[in-house]
């Protein structure tokens, strides 16, 4: 709100109460108003917002299995939702992932459909409350969304956004079914997916959107689109696509062409091409949420005058972090336990990994930001447990004590030391990977450390998915699946202590092997879909095989890509950190910029005497840069690293307007190549960055623009 990144939940109410009163003032001739409706992704609680609760992202939840503990999550936060004066959220995400190397594999619930269809119906539950119920999309209640429809868990290769195979008849049973338990729990919008259906995307697939969903599976709500997701339609650009509205969409989602867009549908009406009839239907289907949710009407409330709102009390509550907490240890799943589980009371614990105090690390993506981060310090999450405080807090209620040392050195050896380590936060098609080798070596480093110095050692692994850490697991005392539990990390040391019986169960086959081929079943899983140890039990000795072809191949050198940064890449801007590129300081602007998807490259703008420098590894190696250049800088551009120093001027220039070109740099024109990259202007100039990669190229190849 207000272009403040980290607004304060009352500037979201003042921005939602502005809207409602613009969209409500009288119109000539006594025309109806009708006012907006606002909708947010709340994925895993109200996390857009500081200060809200952080519940388990859905692969946790999975492993809970608990439908009554999904709806009370729901409850919480449509709840926490109406603080902020908002009406609409978009959840719950019931994808059936299919192949975890997709970056969304953490926001399904499980590989099994009919798990999937429970926990996503407890969920619109929880949101909506329930059909019959006096309080349904009343007071503390949400509209909700089914998303995405469908098949977006399905695609060839774990690839975001790509193209799901198959006869229908096999993939109605994954991935529709669930759309049946959420139209009956009574969900009130679906969005459409951002995939392809045999090649057909889903967002101007008629036979699908208007056939499945609404004749096959009587839907009588309203389809929403993803995020431009109308402009992928083979014939359509996001601010022309008559097909979306044609095959079923009721609203488009457009961030920024929303004139434009709404220009063109006036021409098509206008002309026959959208036929009058689809067009009512669809504004038929808005107005009617609109009246079920109470927005419409003599009794209708404006956001700030709704019971809730503005009372930031019930941000964060104590009732809804136990609810957090709660639904943190019913996810906590025990892969390993040479008798070393449940902690002894009254124990020296050594807490170590950075992941060990980053509230960050552990909430994953959707958190403050769209792609979340380490950046985020814990500052930004009041209120919430880090899993080391949490530890902590165990330790000295035992009688014990656990000390913080994130690099696992001490002066006095441990009775036992515990390691949190896993994935950095990413979200959608940033968090794609090739295959499922856990490569960041924090982990087992600090595991092998504390094995070769006989202490005990107790894995707390935070990821998105499973993934092939057989290393980890051999070098290990105890291994426990930690997810991404959000900001209760006091519901991780229930387990680890024992104060609460472990319960939670694989909703996902683990992988025996690296390889990241597609595991849905016991067939090379190493531990199978409801594997999960009960507190207390001890695991059968045995060593994991660590055989990895993978493993010889560097999969650092992508220094940024789909939006992210590559493993230890970093971006300077003058003396400032600027985390995942985007930020700035008075010289240097760096934002998110849509070229194929939702920010999936960078904008930087530079003022006279504005720098860049990234960052990373591959000493001495090419860059190969994806690049546009959309006007003539109005002065010269120099591009370094190491020592060297180039007048890109030229090639910049001759680069402008010409839309995304591909930029080679060796030590043609920087004869100091180090691993560094320096960009710099003397006037302004805007540059847009898709991907930098470095690579070794013949020592005779040139640079080009």
């Amino acid at each position: 709100p207000y272009g403040e990144e980290f607004a304060p939940a009352s500037e979201w109410l003042a921005l939602a109460e502005e809207m409602w009163v613009a969209s409500t003032e009288p119109l000539p001739g006594d025309e109806p108003v009708i006012p907006t409706m606002w909708g947010t992704d709340a994925v895993h609680g109200h996390t857009n917002i500081i200060g809200a609760t952080i519940f388990p992202h859905n692969i946790g939840l999975g492993a809970t299995r608990d439908p009554d503990l999904i709806r009370r999550i729901g409850h919480a936060t449509a709840v926490e939702i109406e603080v902020t004066g908002i009406d609409w959220n978009f959840s719950p995400t019931i994808a059936v992932a299919q192949d975890d190397r997709w970056g969304r594999t953490y926001e399904s619930y499980s590989e099994d459909p009919a798990l999937v269809a429970k926990l996503g119906a407890a969920l619109v539950e929880g949101l909506q409350g329930r059909i019959g119920d006096e309080d349904r999309l009343g007071q503390g209640r949400v509209i909700s969304t089914a998303k995405h429809f469908f098949g977006d868990g399905g695609t060839e290769q774990g690839v975001d956004q790509g193209d799901v195979n198959g006869a229908l008849e096999d993939l109605k049973p994954v991935h529709v079914s669930p759309y049946v338990s959420a139209i009956e729990a009574g969900v009130e919008t679906v969005m459409a997916s951002f995939n392809s259906i045999n090649g057909r995307k889903m967002h101007g697939n008629e036979a699908l959107l208007t056939g499945v969903l609404r004749s096959e599976l009587g839907f009588d709500g309203l389809v929403v689109g993803d995020w431009n997701g109308h402009g992928q339609v083979a014939g359509c650009t996001v601010s022309d696509c008559p097909q979306s509205l044609l095959a079923g969409l009721d609203i488009y989602m457009v961030p920024d062409d929303w004139q434009a867009l709404h220009e063109s549908l006036i021409a098509q009406v206008e002309s026959g091409v959208i036929p009058m009839e689809r067009l009512d239907d669809a504004v038929g289907r808005v107005l009617r949420l609109k009246m079920r949710a109470g927005l419409l009407g003599e009794n209708a409330l404006s956001p700030a005058a709704r019971p809730g709102a503005g009372d930031d009390s019930l941000l964060g509550s104590a009732e809804h972090r136990a609810i957090a907490r709660e639904a943190v240890r019913k996810s906590q799943t025990v892969l390993k336990n040479d008798a070393v589980l449940p902690l002894d009371a009254g124990s020296r614990v050594l807490v170590a990994g950075t992941a060990a105090d980053s509230i960050a690390q552990a909430a994953g993506g959707w958190t403050l930001t769209w792609q979340g981060g380490k950046e985020l310090t814990n500052d930004y999450f009041p209120g919430a447990t880090s899993i080391y405080r949490g530890i902590a807090d165990a330790a000295e209620a035992a009688g014990g004590v656990a000390t913080l040392s994130e690099d696992g050195s001490y002066s006095e050896a441990p009775d036992a030391a515990i390691v949190v380590f896993g994935e950095q936060p990413y979200a959608e098609f940033a968090g794609d990977k090739r295959d499922l080798i856990f490569r960041d070596t924090e982990g087992l480093e600090l595991l092998s450390q504390f094995k070769a110095d006989g202490i005990p050692s107790v894995a707390v692994f935070l990821s998105g998915r499973p993934l092939w850490v057989n290393r980890e697991l051999n070098a290990s005392d105890a291994f426990v699946a930690a997810w991404l539990p959000g900001g209760e990390g006091a519901g991780v040391a229930d387990i680890l202590f024992g104060a609460h019986p472990a319960t939670g169960r694989l909703s996902f086959s683990w992988p025996a092997s690296c390889e990241g081929a597609p595991l849905n079943g016991p067939e090379g899983a190493l531990f199978p879909i409801g594997y999960g140890l009960s507190q207390g039990e001890v695991s059968r000795p045995t060593t994991y095989d660590e055989t990895c072809t993978g493993l010889a191949f560097d999969a650092g050198q992508d220094w940024f890509s789909s939006g992210r940064l590559g493993e230890g890449v970093t971006v300077r801007a003058g003396s400032i950190d600027v985390p995942q590129m985007r930020g700035s300081t008075a010289l240097v602007s760096l934002t998110g910029f849509d070229r194929d998807a939702q920010e999936d490259a960078r904008e930087i703008q530079f003022e006279a005497g504005g720098a860049i420098e990234i960052s990373g590894p591959g000493e001495g190696e090419a860059f190969r840069i994806v690049y546009e250049v959309p006007e003539r800088p109005a002065g010269e551009v120099f591009i370094g690293s190491g020592e060297s120093t180039y007048d890109a001027t030229l090639g910049v220039s001759v680069a402008a307007g010409k839309g995304w070109r591909e930029m080679v740099i060796t030590q043609d024109c920087l004869p100091d190549l180090a691993n560094d990259l320096k960009i710099e202007a003397d006037a302004a100039f805007t540059l847009r960055l898709d991907t930098i990669v470095r690579e070794s190229m013949d020592p005779a190849t040139e640079c080009a623009f």
